[in-house]
């Protein structure tokens, strides 16, 4: 099977302190619901290629919780957690996330699948920071590395 290269359209709003992520997958709504929301999937896809991901806390349902960190040769590098505000199978998503290293900059995330044509997906995510500088210290973090090579772990992840 040969899957199509698709960019993820990662844009920081002017008017509001948020990032909007677009990417397509070749999968159906379900297949990419299913990867956000079973631990032992997201474990294998998120984050960039040079850690890994260890869930330690996960109750993907509305009103539940998660948390993970990230390890680099053994160690923990990072570690992040938040809430599940709504889950709703196969089309939504509504969550926080907050890094440990940072808790008071607690994003609010809504991550939307809406399936196209050929039976594929378009996620969107719409992350709210609390301000400007938060936002845009995550720009230059390296989250369009941690986002685009997560992705393309998804893509081979659905693939199989």
């Amino acid at each position: 099977m040969t899957m199509a290269k698709h960019e993820t359209q990662i844009l920081a709003d002017d008017e509001v302190p948020a990032i909007r992520l677009v990417r397509d997958f070749d999968a159906a709504p379900e297949q990419v619901f299913r990867a956000h929301v079973d631990p032992e999937l997201y474990a294998q896809w998120v984050g960039p290629h040079s850690v890994t991901t260890r869930i330690t806390r996960w109750d993907a349902r509305t009103g539940g919780e998660w948390a993970f960190a990230n390890d680099r040769g053994g160690e923990e590098i990072a570690a992040f957690h938040g809430c599940f505000h709504e889950v709703r199978p196969n089309e939504r998503i509504v969550s926080t996330f907050t890094y440990d290293g940072e808790p008071d900059n607690v994003a609010l995330e809504t991550l939307t699948l809406e399936e196209i044509e050929g039976g594929r997906t378009r996620l969107r995510v719409f992350s709210v920071v609390p301000d400007f500088a938060t936002r845009d210290g995550m720009l230059a973090g390296g989250m369009e590395v941690g986002v685009n090579e997560g992705y393309a772990k998804l893509d081979e992840l659905l693939a199989r």
